[in-house]
C-alpha cells in the first residue's frame, strides 16, 4: 500500500495526487493524452465530388443523346433509300438526292459540251450526283491526240471562260454562266498522257438562289 509523503494518508497504487492534501504522488501511472478529435471532411469537398458526378452523368447523357441521334438518323435514310445496281451501273436514290456511278454514257449526255472527235469515255470516274437543288456529272476521257490539241478544242468552244493554266502538256478552262435563274460552271482539265491526253469535264448546273 502507498502512502502520502506528505500528510501520510494511505493511497491506492494508482493514485497520482493526495486525496487529502492534494500533493503529487511520485511513481504515480503516467497521465495519457487523449488524442484530439478528428474534425469532419469540409462541407464543401462532398458539393465538389457532387459537381463532379453531375458533369461526367451530363457529358454521357449527351454522348448517349448524339448516338441515338445518329443512328435514329442512319436508319431514316436507309429505309428512304433505293439502290438500283446493274452491271458496274450504280444508282442510290436517297431523301437528300440522288447519285449515279459508273455509267459513262449517262455522264456525258448530261454534260452538254461536246466530247472531243476520237475521245473515248472512261468508266472509272464518272458520276452524277444531285443534292439540295445542285446538279453535279464529272466523267473522264482519254484521247490519242496531244493535249496541246485537245485543249484548243474546248478553246475554241469556250472563247469567254478562264484558262487558269496552259501549255503544251496541260490546261486548264473554266466556264461560268447564268441563264435565266440558273447557273452553270463547266470545268475542264486536260494533260498529256504518254503519246496522247486525259482529260476530265465536270458541270454543275444550281439554281441562282442556291450559290448564296
Amino acid at each position: 500500500m502507498a502512502f502520502c509523503n506528505s500528510c501520510g494518508t494511505a493511497l491506492t497504487p494508482d493514485t497520482k495526487f493526495c486525496s487529502k492534501c492534494g500533493a503529487a504522488i511520485a511513481g504515480g501511472a503516467p497521465v495519457v493524452a487523449a488524442p484530439p478529435p478528428v474534425a469532419p471532411p469540409p462541407a464543401g469537398g462532398n458539393s465538389a465530388l457532387k459537381v463532379v458526378l453531375i458533369v461526367i452523368a451530363v457529358i454521357v447523357g449527351i454522348g448517349v443523346l448524339g448516338i441515338a441521334t445518329i443512328v435514329f438518323v442512319g436508319v431514316h435514310i436507309a429505309k428512304g433509300s433505293h439502290v438500283t445496281q446493274e452491271g458496274d451501273k450504280v444508282k442510290v436514290d436517297t431523301p437528300f438526292g440522288t447519285f449515279s456511278a459508273n455509267d459513262p454514257e449517262a455522264a456525258v449526255h448530261e454534260l452538254g459540251v461536246d466530247v472531243y472527235p476520237g475521245a473515248e469515255v472512261q468508266k472509272n470516274g464518272a458520276a452524277s450526283v444531285t443534292v439540295a437543288g445542285i446538279h453535279t456529272v464529272t466523267a473522264n476521257f482519254a484521247s490519242s491526240d496531244s493535249a496541246d490539241k485537245v485543249c484548243d478544242f474546248y478553246k475554241s468552244k469556250f472563247t469567254t471562260a478562264t484558262v487558269t493554266s496552259s501549255d503544251r502538256n496541260r490546261c486548264s478552262i473554266v466556264s461560268n454562266v447564268v441563264s435565266g435563274d440558273e447557273k452553270n460552271s463547266m470545268t475542264i482539265n486536260v494533260e498529256s498522257n504518254g503519246d496522247g491526253a486525259k482529260f476530265q469535264i465536270a458541270h454543275v448546273s444550281r439554281k441562282a438562289s442556291s450559290s448564296n
